[in-house]
């Protein structure tokens, strides 16, 4: 995968940034991949659902609304990403875990941590266009992160 730097410098005109408010955990600092969405508010229902059926080598792109009242994420979930062969997850909310998921093959973008955990109640939305960090994030549209930001393309690029 091209880093996001030389992306821009070849497809400036046909990607968007994502502002960088975003930290870096799990030993895959960078990832590209379509991207499916999921909308939450402190709950992770569909969070696990999404990682459990989203095709091999997706970016699952979570709106939890910036809440950093609780987590949206965890090692077990964390797990399933890298079971399944995710290339990334990134999420506008929270994680837990975040020593154990340092340790395994994933790679999660989010607003920080915070221990307590999601409450289940499965509401929520999937496959809907998205807007947070100043970006539209759409389901089967590109992303591109890494530690230097989050680029958006309405298609794969040429890396």
């Amino acid at each position: 995968m091209g880093v996001t730097a030389d992306i821009c410098d070849v497809h400036k005109d046909s990607v968007r940034l994502a502002d960088n408010v975003f930290y870096v955990f799990g030993q895959k600092k960078s990832f590209s991949g379509p991207i499916h969405t999921v909308r939450v508010f402190e709950d992770n229902v569909l969070v696990k659902k999404a990682l459990e059926t989203i095709p091999e080598g997706s970016v699952l792109v979570v709106d939890g609304g910036g809440s950093k009242r609780c987590a949206l994420m965890g090692d077990n979930l964390a797990a399933i990403a890298e079971k399944r062969n995710l290339a990334g997850v990134i999420i506008n909310g929270c994680i837990r875990d975040s020593g154990e998921i340092n340790e395994m093959p994933v790679g999660i973008f989010a607003l920080g941590t915070n221990p307590f955990k999601s409450v289940k109640k499965g509401e929520g939305q999937n496959d809907i266009p998205l807007l947070f960090a100043n970006a539209a994030w759409k389901p089967g549209e590109w992303v591109y992160a890494d530690e230097d930001g989050i680029l958006l393309a309405e298609k794969k690029l040429d890396e």
